[in-house]
């Protein structure tokens, strides 16, 4: 009788302490999820994020593995431990390392509209203010006035005096002219015969300043009705002296320049711009114009006219117009110039960070922990140190910009010794680990290689490259930041 009651009453304590254990074993869990444990809303598919599920498992469409959506809105972990995924490529370089070699990294960034375009400009003077004082016939200069090169001159201010042969001439012409003009208009004739005979005295005039009189010479023979022996050259506007070759006693022939004057009270200063830059120069764009060495600045206008490409220097010409009523700028002198220029606005990194192969091109994105990886971009405009990033980076990644080469040549013996050991790679549409040494599917973009696990990954992959190669970019810095 004692024994059926001692294996009932032993039964009923087992019974009793499975039971325990079992609650003590759910409180546990109970506990670890209120202190430790995320919750999972759904988990979606990292290719598409409009499918949603809410058990893990595979995508159905490509086979990667589901993602897990917390609710606390942080990104699931990229590695088993939590930590960054290495991509085939990638390395990790510590921190003696990078400073030995000289390594820098800095933002990726969202640029603003304006940019400032600085470039070096040569003061010219204006064309349509210098004037040539030419010989019109053969002769000799009698008289040489002490102006030199650099003289600032006055309009009518006397240069030098000729005796010219070929002057007299069109001097007696002149007077005739007037003789007959004067004749008609006291007999009163005709209208007709009065405007013929102006005709003809305005004619003789052109003639006269051709062999190089002067408007206050001609009015002197007018009033005169003296032939002169010599003429008097004077200066056609005020100016200064660019250029003189005379000298007293000197024989001259027809077209011998004598002077050359300019009115710098305008000038222009012509740029030198890369041919990458100058599609967002626009004509009518404002300027400044700084001289360091004596504290001045200018404003200026780019004039409406097409830059002149050098073939020699393999830069554009821009002409660039500014007053100078003080003549502090001069010809020859350099400048600085400053172009506010407008860009849209674009993801930019420096321009060191870009390493251009061409046709390709890729820089090396830091993944934390001393993790470095290769990612092929599409780049854009170039102005100045910055270049925009079309696809391939976010704003917030950091790039390297010095020590880059380096990393690039670690990198692609790395690659190479990873075919040949059989190092495994990833899918970057499904996210599958292949064997690089049994992979069948290839794909070649930006220069970087990739694999994939199945002709119809690949497919997708040539259709749109950037999309992928940029969710595979959000998923590593998610790893980064989680």
């Amino acid at each position: 009788m004692r024994k059926p009651l001692y294996a009932v009453l032993l039964l009923l304590l087992l019974a009793g302490a499975f039971l325990a254990g079992s609650l003590y074993t759910r409180h546990l869990a109970a506990g670890d999820g209120h202190t430790g444990a995320r919750k999972v809303l759904y988990y979606v598919d990292p290719m598409h994020p409009a499918y949603r599920s809410d058990k893990p498992g595979i995508a159905p469409d490509c086979g990667m593995q589901l993602e897990p959506v917390y609710a606390d809105g942080g990104p699931a972990a990229g590695g088993p431990d939590g930590s960054a995924t290495e991509n085939a490529g990638a390395m990790r370089i510590d921190l003696d390392k990078q400073q030995r070699i000289g390594m820098r990294v800095s933002p990726v960034e969202k640029s603003s509209g304006m940019q400032t375009l600085r470039l070096l400009g040569r003061v010219a003077p204006d064309e349509t203010r210098v004037y040539k004082i030419n010989a019109a016939g053969e002769g000799y200069l009698s008289e040489v006035s002490g102006v030199t090169t650099g003289t600032l001159v006055k309009k009518d201010q006397w240069l030098a005096t000729i005796f010219s042969f070929d002057a007299r001439a069109p001097i007696q012409a002149y007077l005739t002219t007037l003789d007959v003009l004067d004749r008609a208009t006291k007999a009163g004739q005709a209208a007709e015969q009065i405007r013929a005979g102006d005709e003809s005295t305005r004619l003789s005039i052109e003639r006269l300043k051709s062999v190089g009189m002067s408007e206050l010479q001609i009015e002197e023979i007018r009033r005169t009705r003296v032939v002169p022996v010599t003429v008097r050259i004077l200066a056609p506007a005020d100016g200064f002296v660019l250029a003189r070759n005379v000298s007293p006693g000197q024989k001259y022939e027809r077209g011998t320049e004598w002077f050359r004057l300019a009115d710098l009270r305008r000038i222009w200063i012509v740029a030198d711009v890369f041919e990458h830059d100058a599609p967002y120069i626009r004509p009518g764009a404002m300027a400044q114009v700084s001289l360091h060495q004596q504290r001045k600045s200018f404003s200026a206008r780019v004039a409406e006219v097409l830059p002149q490409f050098d073939a020699v220097s393999r830069t554009l010409k821009v002409r660039l117009e500014a007053d100078n009523p003080d003549y502090t700028l001069r010809p020859d002198m350099f400048a600085d110039v400053e172009l506010a220029i407008k860009l849209p606005p674009a993801i930019t990194v420096a321009a060191d960070a870009v390493l251009d192969m061409g046709q390709k091109q890729r820089v090396f994105v830091e993944r934390g922990e001393g993790l470095f990886e290769p990612r092929a971009v599409q780049t854009g405009w170039r102005f100045g140190d910055r270049v925009q990033i079309v696809s391939g980076l976010e704003p917030g990644e950091r790039v390297v910009t010095a020590g880059n080469f380096f990393l690039d040549s670690e990198s692609r013996m790395k690659l190479t010794a990873a075919a040949v050991s059989g190092q495994r790679v990833k899918d970057p549409v499904c996210g599958m680990e292949l064997d690089a040494a049994k992979v069948t599917h290839q794909s070649e973009y930006g220069g970087e290689h990739y694999s994939f696990c199945s002709q119809l990954c690949q497919e997708k992959f040539e259709k749109n490259p950037a999309l992928y190669l940029n969710r595979v970019a959000r998923r590593g810095q998610a790893g980064i930041h989680d």
